[in-house]
């Protein structure tokens, strides 16, 4: 199904490097910094050459996209390392400004922790980004969250994030039918969805990893002054009961930049919305009416 009917746009999605079902980064780890560094990296390349506005989906910890399988779906997998180490010396080659000699223009689309990523390219390359979108935005650390403390005391050792990961690798190891009924009762919805997609030791490993980085890294409150620069060129969704993205935070975001589009989800649907088919299809309707009024908005000007 097209989203982006009667407009002239192009699309890429970008998951999390090592995150994917196939260690190709051979149990390296990949901080939040990394993560953001891997996105422009893409940006660069893939869009060296594309002449239409590019929506550009960055993937939250739901979307277990391996970012190096998009890049090369066309590749065997037994090529697959001899491309990545060829696309990284190339990379190496590219000056740091290239992004600016790019012509295409960005849209950008971000979930959970892929909403503040989001906002950091936008912040680095401001004129090249159209619109910001942050769905479940993950921008600040929310002290309130139990949730988040617990995590973050997991991600901070060592012996707890290798003891959990072997333990997923486990259950990664079971007939799929064991697997998914053990992790479902244990960790719910979510659990099963997981363990269908990607239970793997360095899949864990840098999801916690990252987890760790996100909590030494990220900021306390949001960069106002930037959001009230860009205030007609970002929106934002919330959703009820979210810790990563809370209430507190919609109210603030409403109350420092009044002017951004910031709404809230009252469906039923959940963080982790694209883990159901009804929460994925409501969301990119949801990204497809911003985005189109927002291109309408910018023709009437």
């Amino acid at each position: 199904m097209s989203y982006w009917e009667g407009l002239l746009l192009s699309q890429a999605s970008i998951g999390h490097i090592a995150h994917s079902e196939k260690d190709w980064e051979s149990g390296r780890l990949f901080s939040l910094q990394e993560q953001i560094s891997h996105k422009r990296s893409f940006i660069e390349q893939e869009l060296e050459d594309v002449q239409v506005p590019i929506v550009l989906l960055l993937l939250g910890h739901h979307g277990y996209v391996g970012a190096w399988k998009v890049e090369h779906s066309d590749l065997e997998p037994r090529d697959m390392p001899q491309a990545i180490q060829s696309r990284n010396r190339k990379l190496k080659e590219r000056k740091d400004n290239t992004m600016h000699e790019i012509d295409a223009k960005l849209l950008n689309v971000g979930h959970s922790i892929g909403a503040y990523i989001s906002l950091e390219i936008f912040r680095r390359y401001h004129e090249k980004v159209i619109y910001c979108i942050g769905l479940y935005p993950f921008l600040a650390l929310n002290a309130e969250s139990s949730t988040q403390s617990s995590i973050k005391g997991l991600a901070a050792s060592s012996a707890l994030c290798a003891a959990v990961s072997s333990m997923g690798a486990l259950l990664g190891m079971l007939p799929v039918y064991i697997s998914r009924f053990l992790v479902k009762e244990s960790m719910g919805f979510f659990g099963s969805v997981l363990i269908k997609l990607s239970i793997q030791y360095h899949t864990i490993r840098n999801i916690l990893f990252m987890a760790m980085t996100e909590f030494q890294e990220m900021p306390e409150k949001p960069d106002w002054d930037f959001l009230r620069r860009k205030k007609s060129q970002v929106a934002f969704l919330f959703g009820l009961d979210d810790h990563w993205g809370p209430m507190h935070l919609y109210e603030e975001i409403r109350k420092q930049v009044p002017e951004a589009s910031v709404e809230v989800e009252r469906e039923g649907h959940t963080h982790a919305f694209s883990c159901t088919e009804a929460g994925s299809l409501w969301v990119a309707q949801h990204v497809s009416s911003l985005i189109k009024n927002n291109i309408e908005n910018a023709k009437s000007i």
